[in-house]
């Protein structure tokens, strides 16, 4: 975690409740996101005390990436700075989003798309610029200590070159796997509820 991070988050009772369950799933228009969250109201916050308080949800993007059959999915190991998460199986990229994604403008949308984008680009040496992230919808859970003060925005990218990616170092072991291969992997929550949500 880093010294002074300040992170996107939003007061959990200030969204919809069918976001915030023991375990949400829900499909979504990135509008409707977009205008949710604007209206609920949302800061930066000092992340040290965001993690340690569940009445705040930290809103991460979580792009998840498919060949274009969605027969074949990108996954990595964890690895990285949440060692709550190590070992575990991941099929989203992205992270906390920062002051710095308020450079291209101000508004939700603006910094959302920024941070989405940004964490694209720092996760993946290389991929195509043709290849666009399709906002999907919202996964929560409250089961695990990680889940409980984090919301997911969900993205997709579906890819007719899946060799075009090439991963950095914090995406360990990344590979593209196929379902069956996917569903026997310890995977993290997050993961899981994901893939349930590009299926619906």
């Amino acid at each position: 975690m880093k010294k002074n991070e300040r992170v996107l988050c939003i007061h959990r009772d200030r969204l919809p409740s069918s976001w915030v369950q023991p375990k949400s799933i829900v499909p979504l228009g990135l509008t409707t996101f977009i205008e949710t969250c604007t209206q609920s109201g949302f800061d930066f916050i000092n992340r040290e005390e965001a993690e340690q308080d569940a009445s705040l949800k930290q809103v991460i993007p979580y792009i998840l990436l498919q060949n274009q059959h969605s027969d074949q999915t990108a996954i990595y190991n964890r690895q990285g700075n949440e060692k709550r998460l190590h070992d575990l199986w991941s099929l989203g990229i992205g992270g906390h989003i920062n002051p710095i994604d308020q450079k291209n403008g101000a508004s939700f949308k603006d910094i959302l798309i920024s941070g989405m984008e940004r964490e694209l680009n720092e996760e993946l040496i290389k991929r195509p610029s043709c290849d666009t992230a399709k906002f999907v919808g919202v996964i929560s859970e409250d089961i695990t200590d990680v889940g409980s003060v984090h919301l997911g925005a969900v993205f997709q990218i579906i890819t007719r070159t899946p060799e075009s990616y090439l991963p950095g170092p914090e995406l360990s072991q990344f590979q593209w796997a196929g379902n069956k291969e996917v569903s026997q992997l310890n995977l993290e929550l997050w993961s899981k509820l994901a893939l349930a949500l590009v299926s619906l």
